[in-house]
């Protein structure tokens, strides 16, 4: 089992201008510890239950690039995009620019999105779910096609590009990993059957067993190999070691091939020693269920 690092709670005491060295302080300790990647949420206001949204917070992209000169091993990623947010050419262009900086550190978190607020605020449109999970096809259905050799036109039902040329070619081969975050069971682990990579879910072990269980259907109505699939899982690590050690055996018996957890404070040092120490070398001797 691996592990990584959610920074999301970005309201450090130093505050904004101590934000990048905490920031970058934050992911090589988790570098050092032997922490597998590093992921920014890719939201442009604080959400719930983290903190109110007037608290700190950083767009995704910008503070991956930021993270990827601060480091030289991690895997990069936003936990992840939503796909309202951006245009999927420029998307797909940003998350290759990220690749190509970190030399093919990048992965491609994507999902629905969610936070109405946001949009409501920033005059982003904010379809209804329906038409955002249609919008969520066609941007990986695009990505999938600019990390290709096909410079050709695209046309969808949402999207139509004229050329679908991304120069620099994703370091990362055969392309970026597509991670599809969410756990609805009739669209999004459908669609992680159908294209992704890896999945994220969220819940208890016993939640995220049954999800996988579902995965794992439509994997065979597919005809897609579910072992191919990265099986990760999102929480948080409280400081109490002795019951997230139990947390992460429970997850591996549930089939998680990677827990990411972020923490209440990462600009605090001492918490990667515990995590170097005891987490990481934990989990390392962990065997997958069904791996």
């Amino acid at each position: 089992m691996r592990l990584g690092l959610q920074l999301s709670n970005l309201t450090y005491p130093g505050g904004p201008a101590q934000l990048g060295t905490d920031l970058g302080n934050a992911a090589r300790w988790a570098e050092d510890a032997g922490m597998d990647s590093v992921w920014l949420m890719d939201h442009f206001f604080q959400i719930p239950p983290i903190g109110r949204a007037e608290k700190d917070m950083l767009e995704g992209y910008s503070g991956l690039c930021f993270l990827a000169a601060q480091t030289k091993r991690v895997k990069l990623g936003t936990m992840v995009t939503g796909v309202t947010y951006r245009h999927p050419g420029i998307l797909v262009k940003t998350a290759t620019t990220l690749d190509v900086l970190s030399q093919g550190r990048a992965w491609f978190g994507i999902g629905a999105a969610w936070f109405e607020r946001e949009h409501q605020a920033l005059g982003v449109p904010f379809p209804p779910l329906k038409e955002r999970f249609e919008r969520l096809e066609e941007t990986i259905q695009i990505a999938l096609q600019m990390w290709s050799p096909n410079n050709g036109e695209f046309v969808g039902k949402h999207y139509h590009l004229k050329e679908t040329l991304c120069v620099p070619a994703p370091l990362s081969q055969p392309r970026l990993p597509i991670l599809i975050g969410g756990s609805g069971e009739k669209k999004t682990l459908h669609l992680v059957a159908k294209y992704a990579d890896a999945c994220n879910l969220f819940g208890s072990p016993d939640v995220v067993a049954h999800k996988l269980t579902v995965l794992r259907k439509h994997c065979v109505n597919l005809g897609r190999d579910y072992s191919t699939i990265e099986k990760t899982v999102l929480t948080i690590y409280n400081r109490d070691t002795s019951i997230f050690l139990k947390q992460l055996d429970e997850y591996a018996q549930a089939g998680i091939d990677a827990v990411l957890f972020s923490l209440p404070d990462a600009s605090d040092g001492r918490v990667y020693d515990i995590i170097g120490k005891q987490l990481v070398p934990h989990a390392a001797q962990l065997r997958t269920a069904g791996r």
